[in-house]
């Protein structure tokens, strides 16, 4: 198959994705949805999350793997060996961006350290993704959403006030490590047009984590005051909670005197506005135990999304509280046209419209070694010199049965 000709504005740009499971895999596809041209190079024993299921897209691919790997080829390789650091060297001379979360001193040990990859390749931008970073006391540790999440504090102020910490429903570090390393993979671009020079861009799951403790950072920094679990609350703002509709949970969030005051006249309740106990959002915030009781009496005899509409006509934060499958099916996300399809794949769409090189879906997650032949055709290995490689174990080509489920259009 021949993919598409990308069109967004990232086209041109050539991005050798060496990265596994979550972060680096959303970073380059990130870049592929906006048409910069992806190779994953997948070792033989594949990437983990292939196995993270169920659900499963086919036997070989789940739908977590599925969910990041979009819009690239695929090429299967064992870069320990030899002749695949060879390959590697070919790929690298034809990279724009190498993203790579390999275990730190992986690359130095097949004689690609920091230094020498700027030195033989001076405009290749690389953009490292680990958990703790390469040096310092937990330089070269291994990092993990969950662990990053404990040990920045993060997973501290997520939970009931009753209850224990609890880790965030999403990989929230491994997701904004993605889009911190695409966003600065695009600065690195930025400058090498003025300078061009390549550049190293260092991200850790451990500086995302810390980056989102806001507001409760500040608040430390500043007080040294130590945040405590609030649950869906905030801890500056009231009332910012979630609350028993009749048929349902709602969420509402007051931020401003004005808001205040259309919820009170919403819920029939013109007289809370005036009380001096709830006058302004600092009053509200020192007696939201007396607040809570009043608003939750009225929010549960009324439907919540008649509620929430009513709420947000008047200009009110609030929504009813929506499970995956209505969020997926809400026609506001479809007409967002955040869920896309495309020959039997689905996902979620493109968050980042431009109104002139708008990103596209171009192409369904791939086979491991769905493109193996093709990638290494196109590096000037001929014939014989792929198929010697495939029948030595060094690279691997999908079965044909493999690449036709992943690829319906043949």
């Amino acid at each position: 198959m021949t993919a598409p000709i990308p069109t967004g504005s990232l086209r041109g740009v050539r991005v050798l994705d060496l990265s596994r499971v979550l972060a680096g895999p959303l970073c380059t596809q990130l870049l592929a949805d906006h048409g910069a041209e992806v190779i994953k190079v997948e070792p033989p024993a594949g990437d983990e999350t292939r196995t993270w299921g169920p659900p499963f897209v086919t036997e070989t691919m789940s739908a977590y793997n599925a969910g990041l790997n979009r819009n690239k080829t695929n090429l299967c390789l064992d870069l320990r060996t030899r002749e695949g650091q060879q390959v590697l060297d070919r790929l690298l001379r034809e990279a724009d961006v190498v993203v790579e979360n390999f275990k730190a001193g992986t690359l130095a040990g097949w004689g690609l350290p920091d230094r020498t990859l700027a030195e033989r390749f001076p405009r290749l931008i690389h953009c490292r993704v680990t958990g703790f970073g390469v040096d310092g006391p937990m330089g070269g540790m291994p990092g993990y959403d969950a662990v990053l999440q404990a040990y920045s504090g993060l997973m501290s102020v997520n939970g009931e006030p009753s209850g224990p910490p609890l880790r965030v429903g999403v990989p929230i570090v491994d997701m904004v490590t993605g889009i911190y390393a695409f966003s600065g993979v695009l600065l690195a671009l930025h400058d090498r047009h003025a300078t061009g020079r390549g550049q190293l861009v260092d991200c850790t799951l451990l500086d995302t984590a810390i980056s989102l403790l806001h507001p409760h950072s500040p608040t430390w920094l500043t007080a040294g005051t130590i945040p405590r679990r609030t649950g869906s609350a905030h801890p500056a703002i009231a009332p910012y909670d979630t609350f028993d509709a009749r048929d349902g949970l709602i969420f509402i969030g007051a931020g401003n005197d004005r808001q205040f005051r259309q919820l009170g006249e919403v819920l029939e309740l013109p007289g809370i506005a005036g009380d001096a106990r709830f006058a302004t959002n600092a009053d509200r915030v020192r007696n939201v135990a007396a607040l809570r009781p009043l608003l939750a009496a009225r929010i549960g005899a009324l439907a919540r999304h008649e509620l929430g509409r009513a709420l947000l006509d008047r200009g009110v934060p609030a929504t009813p509280v929506h499970d995956v499958g209505e969020a997926l099916t809400d026609p506001q996300v479809r007409h967002r046209e955040m869920v896309v399809e495309l020959d039997g794949y689905r996902g979620t769409g493109i968050p980042i419209k431009l109104s002139r090189t708008a990103g596209t879906v171009r192409s369904a997650p791939r086979e491991q070694g769905a493109d193996t032949a093709r990638v290494l055709a196109s590096l000037g290995y001929t014939d014989d010199q792929i198929t010697a490689l495939i029948d030595a174990d060094i690279a691997r080509a999908a079965t044909e049965t493999a690449t036709a489920r992943a690829d319906p259009a043949g």
